[in-house]
């Protein structure tokens, strides 16, 4: 959801991947979004306004479309997973965004998410290898695949430009009946700090201090252990999402956990209040007095 300059429309970015000559409204090639114009005074008449060509080299070898799209409406700025590549868009006219830098990682096998820091300093991409089903969280898979990548934007040229920084992995192996992989999380609103949740399916949810973008640690954590030890099944936290001190996780065959923090490190946290909160609309939180 990207709010619209003039007070009187919203946009909505619709990503879409894995076209198929069997469908009828996704043929391949499809290395595009779809932007839906949404009049506030009539949300009736939406309309898909444009739908912009990210890609038109191809990209990667495996990107066809792209999985999340998380913008920061306040910097005006998106960051895209597509598969096969990361890009960043600049959002400045919602209707038309434009890709100013894309990278690749042979590390990664699927850019699935995207969430910034809230000065827009960094931003952490996350790799869901194995498509969410597979225990990738053991020593054999390693700690550079299945994990986050922190980039760097540099904001100050001509064009803002990613770099690399590091990775962050589950520092906890998981067993091999259970499917574990970086997934849906969101930053933890300590002002003056780069604080996140994250969930990892069976290897529970992890708390991340990201102030260091070369040597994220985890603080943290929470983890059920495998839903059948015998078996390989999914299960686990689907996403993790924090407000007011607490953790909300969905567990794919519990329900729902929620989870209080009690790290001083994030007590500041519980007195930011909201209007509301869409991790994939990253709202500002205020800087330090």
């Amino acid at each position: 959801l990207v709010p619209g300059k003039d007070g009187e429309h919203e946009y909505v970015y619709v990503s879409s991947y894995s076209p198929s000559e069997r469908f009828p409204n996704c043929q391949p090639p499809h290395d595009k979004i779809s932007i839906i114009e949404v009049p506030l005074a009539d949300p009736a008449a939406a309309a898909v306004v444009n739908e912009p060509e990210l890609f038109p080299d191809g990209g990667h070898r495996r990107t066809t479309g792209c999985h999340d799209i998380t913008v920061y409406p306040e910097r005006d700025i998106a960051a895209a997973a597509c598969l096969g590549d990361g890009l960043l868009l600049d959002t400045s006219d919602p209707a038309e965004p434009r890709v100013v830098d894309r990278v690749q990682d042979p590390n990664f096998a699927f850019w699935h998410s995207a969430t910034f820091t809230n000065d827009a300093r960094n931003v952490v991409f996350t790799d869901e290898l194995g498509g969410g089903s597979a225990a990738t969280c053991t020593e054999e898979i390693g700690p550079e695949r299945g994990a986050d990548a922190v980039y760097s934007l540099d904001l100050g040229g001509a064009s803002p430009e990613l770099g690399f920084r590091s990775y962050y992995k589950l520092p906890r192996h998981q067993t091999e009946t259970e499917n574990c992989v970086a997934h849906n999380g969101s930053l933890i609103p300590v002002p003056g700090q780069d604080f996140f949740v994250q969930s990892w399916y069976q290897g529970g949810v992890s708390v991340i201090d990201l102030t260091d973008p070369d040597r994220p640690v985890e603080i943290g954590h929470f983890d059920r252990g495998p839903w059948k030890p015998d078996t390989l099944s999914t299960a686990g936290s689907w996403s993790a999402y924090y407000y007011r001190g607490h953790v909300y996780s969905s567990d794919i065959q519990r329900g729902l956990d929620v989870l209080k923090l009690t790290d001083p490190r994030l007590s500041e946290a519980e007195n930011v209040r909201m209007d509301e909160f869409n991790p994939q609309s990253q709202p500002s939180f205020p800087s330090p007095r």
